[in-house]
């Protein structure tokens, strides 16, 4: 089956919310979506860190800061771009807000050492595993890993040229992820296969941010022959 970016759901209505929104990589993402006119809302645990994050970008578009729970009840498709660190407390905490909401988690287990970046064991598998073990009642996605926050949060930075890999059992659910990767400029959203495969993808960060350091670059996923 070849990959039919026309047959994907208009997702343009849907309120999108990043749970770490005040992070690098939520900060960007939140300014690319905000960018392509979807309705952003930035979370924290602070919502005067986020209220102020969602200021920064007003001129952008429609972007709103709240609180983690705040943000969690208003959303439609929750992004979790927090540290892993902090990553199974934040969901366990909102798991009531959660229910029925798909869930983007994008989260890099990783560590780092004198040798440099390196993917961390998971008792679950990923990162991804995990919180669709603490949100039972969600519709858990992974993607978003690969992404440069460098490049999302640039100005000059017309068209960010890559795929998102799209991981997750629900294939509705699949599909709306994947269609938001497409309003980004220059990004595809492609089906990479179930929730259970999310672990390599994840560890998959430690190769690239080591390519990036050895060639002074922001490298990103192309799939060919698609």
């Amino acid at each position: 089956m070849a990959l039919d970016l026309a047959s994907l759901p208009d997702v343009s209505a849907l309120t999108v919310g990043i749970l770490g929104g005040t992070g690098d990589q939520g900060r960007g993402l939140a300014y690319r979506l905000a960018l392509a006119g979807q309705h952003v809302l930035i979370g924290s645990r602070s919502a005067e860190r986020a209220a102020a994050a969602a200021g920064e970008l007003a001129s952008t578009g429609r972007v709103e800061g709240g609180a983690n729970a705040e943000i969690a009840s208003r959303s439609d498709v929750l992004i979790v771009a927090v540290p892993y660190a902090g990553h199974a407390e934040l969901l366990a905490e909102l798991e009531p807000l959660l229910v029925d909401k798909i869930i983007v988690d994008c989260v890099n287990p990783l560590g780092f050492d004198k040798q440099g970046p390196y993917a961390l064991p998971i008792e679950e598998g990923s990162a991804a595993q995990q919180a669709e073990k603490l949100l039972p009642r969600s519709r858990v996605t992974a993607a978003f890993h690969h992404v440069s926050a460098e490049l999302l949060a640039d100005p000059s930075v017309q068209s960010v040229e890559l795929d998102v890999l799209v991981l997750g059992d629900d294939r509705d659910a699949v599909a709306v992820v994947q269609a938001l990767a497409g309003r980004i400029a220059g990004m595809r959203g492609v089906h990479a296969g179930r929730l259970r495969n999310a672990g390599q993808i994840e560890a998959f960060t430690a190769n690239l941010i080591a390519i990036n350091k050895r060639y002074k670059a922001h490298a990103g996923i192309r799939v060919t022959d698609l």
